[in-house]
């Protein structure tokens, strides 16, 4: 995986699992301008002192067509969350200083500045600038003793240790010559690599701490401050491999990272350290079957800092855990436990005993933070984009940004499906029914896949079912092999036998709701993006159901991609060289079936996308168009896997709606 531990084509689409909407006639459906109304919550932090929780607040400004990110904080018991940085520029990484003092973020205050450390005096004032770094900083935390910062930067290039500010804009070639040469967002990569350095607060210079061709993450002190642990590949060829481990280097050190200490020594991938309150051990996500590349069960293990034989806890659990954390009294493990359709934080002692499922039901936990006997996470539901809770012995809800908007609409309802593949594999999905439904009616439906593929739809809010939804639609999102939440035989169905099982059973999804009577069978759509543009292509070379499709973000001739897309490696473990294994790339290319499609199709993408290229939808277009058949291809400007800029946000979703009116209704 690149990096180890990213999905193929991983753009995880959250949804809605909406109860039915309330009758009251001053209500109304929703809409696209409303949805963009919408904020983005991230990133819970609680203070040392345990009274506040610091967050990030991202929203779209349409008039600006940019996006812009806040810092704010709520009491942890509850009251009025205040915006703690100013308009007009964006702030990220929320970080309290161990004092309890200061809330340090990252931000670039002018166009064209770096990214630097800035800190503000809870008590008030101004952001200060705390660092000064030529080429900006990448991440930052507070070391446990208060008067060191832990930076994560990148090497410096020469022309950024210049004052010419002008020749830093001039266009200069790009020189390759790793294996793995390319990253959507980051571009050509160069061997100008991201390392450790920590800074005494006071001191303008900071020291680096690790150096070598190797990118070091996630970064976390120890507790008593002397060490920090982090994530590496230190392999001889780091691209060619997935193989992360976990590293110790001391604080001290002045010599850039000759008293390194590696810990782990699986040949897989492992990743996302914690220590344990009293320093012994180190708590960490691992990959033990190398197989089954980004389909395998991510673990969780403990290992002793000296290193050693690893422990793996709840090793029969088969599900992915993210975020592993110790309780402050280091009794306890807490993680996000991904399962059926759900997100939900759970806990197992170091001992690997006792697992508990802490906070669950219908909801979704994306991110948490601890302190004695409470927990914040960032938790969707039913109908609800994230917010912070407070779990201590039940949850209540300490931020509330989206529902003065969201009170004001009608929700539709929803139904959890189950129901047989053809091969007889049991299926999970959900229906998400249209404003007013009646159940006596056939509704024109949409069949709307998720990335991925290694991922699942889950409680949250996604506004294309919602807005499918309140344009009177039935939208259908079916979990199908490949996806993650069920185990990982479900997940590695799918290796090298891609649009097959996953197939058959998004297709048994559609049989099912026509089936229960409410579905038009003569007014089918399908779409998605990313994986989901990848399975719907499947469908439509197999199927002419559907009377029209969107495909984003897709792949078509895969051996055309082998150079061009940032995947190489996983290419190489999934299907072989291209050049010695040509016939499984070719199995399972759309494009070389090109000629089976008749159903009306928009191809649509970023320009700048190396994650899943435009190349795939120019190629499905210009055939689709020279064999005569409805099609359509938009490519946004600058844009990469994710479309980003508002107002290309709302043209995507008006295109999504008038291309299903238009062919689905046979509405012109």
């Amino acid at each position: 995986m690149i990096p180890n531990r990213i999905p193929l084509f991983l753009l995880i689409i959250s949804f809605a699992y909406p109860w039915m909407g309330d009758a009251q006639s001053d209500k109304k459906s929703v809409t696209i301008e409303e949805l963009m109304q919408l904020k983005t919550v991230k990133n819970p932090v609680i203070s040392p002192d345990g009274q506040w929780v610091a967050f990030t607040v991202a929203e779209m400004d349409l008039k600006k067509d940019a996006w812009e990110t806040r810092i704010w904080m709520v009491p942890s018991k509850g009251g009025e969350a205040i915006p703690m940085t100013a308009k007009g520029y964006s702030a990220s990484e929320p970080k309290w200083s161990s004092d309890n003092k200061y809330l340090s973020f990252l931000a670039s205050k002018k166009e064209g500045d770096k990214t630097q450390v800035w800190t503000l005096n809870r008590q008030g004032g101004e952001a200060e600038q705390l660092t000064k770094i030529p080429q900006g900083v990448t991440s930052h935390e507070w070391s446990p003793k208060g008067r060191e910062l832990m930076l994560r930067i990148k090497d410096p290039k020469p022309e950024e240790l210049t004052e010419d500010k002008e020749d830093d804009k001039k266009a200069k070639p790009y020189v390759v010559d790793r294996l793995q040469f390319k990253q959507d967002y980051q571009g050509y990569l160069d061997s100008y690599r991201t390392h450790l350095y920590v800074m005494t607060i006071g001191d303008s210079i900071p020291r680096q701490i690790t150096s070598g061709d190797f990118d070091d993450e996630d970064p976390v002190w120890s507790p008593d401050g002397t060490q920090i642990a982090f994530t590496s590949n230190r392999s001889d060829n780091p691209d060619g491999n997935s193989n992360t481990d976990i590293w110790i280097v001391n604080t001290a050190n002045t010599n850039k990272g000759e008293s390194l200490r590696q810990v782990t020594t699986n040949p897989n991938a492992d990743f996302y350290p914690c220590w344990s309150p009293d320093g012994k051990h180190i708590v960490y996500r691992t990959v033990t079957d190398k197989k089954a590349i980004w389909y395998a069960t991510q673990k969780l293990a403990i290992i002793p800092v000296d290193g050693g034989q690893p422990n793996l806890l709840a090793e029969a659990l088969d599900r992915n855990i993210s975020k592993p954390n110790f309780s402050d009294d280091g009794k306890l493990i807490y993680f996000i436990l991904e399962e059926s359709g759900t997100s939900i934080l759970a806990s197992i002692d170091p001992a690997g005993k006792n697992l508990k499922r802490v906070i669950q039901g219908d909801i979704s936990i994306s991110d948490y933070d601890l302190k004695g006997e409470s927990i914040f996470p960032l938790l969707g539901k039913a109908n609800q984009p994230y917010e912070v809770y407070n779990f201590t012995k039940s949850l209540k809800q300490l931020t509330s940004l989206n529902d003065g908007l969201l009170n004001k609409m009608e929700k539709p309802s929803i139904e959890k499906i189950h129901f047989k593949s053809a091969d007889g594999t049991e299926i999970e999905g959900f229906v998400v029914k249209p404003i007013g439904f009646d159940a006596s009616k056939k509704y024109p439906t949409i069949l709307w896949l998720h990335g991925g593929p290694v991922s699942q739809y889950q409680f949250e809010y996604d506004i294309e079912p919602q807005l499918f939804a309140s344009n009177g639609y039935v939208a259908l999102l079916i979990n199908p092999r490949g996806s993650s939440g069920y185990g990982q035989a479900f997940s590695e169905a799918l290796i090298a036998d891609w649009g097959n099982k996953d197939y058959q059973d998004v297709m048994a999804g559609v049989d099912y709701v026509i089936g229960q009577g409410y579905a038009d069978p003569n007014k089918l759509g399908v779409g998605g993006w990313s994986y989901g543009g990848i399975l719907t292509n499947y469908v439509i070379t197999k199927t002419d159901r559907f009377k029209g499709a969107i495909s984003g973000a897709s792949e078509a001739l895969y051996r055309s991609n082998y150079g061009h897309d940032h995947y190489q490696l996983t290419w190489e473990l999934e299907l072989g060289l291209p050049w010695e294994n040509a016939e499984a790339w070719e199995k399972i290319s759309p494009f070389n079936q090109v000629a089976n499609i008749t159903t009306p199709t928009l191809w649509i993408g970023g320009e700048k996308d190396w994650n899943v290229p435009i190349l795939n939808s120019e190629q499905m277009y210009q055939a689709m168009k020279r064999l005569g058949r409805e099609t359509q291809l938009v490519v946004y400007p600058g844009e990469h896997h994710g479309i980003k800029r508002p107002s290309f946000v709302k043209d995507r979703l008006e295109r999504y709606l008038q291309w299903f009116k238009t062919y689905v209704e046979g509405e012109k």
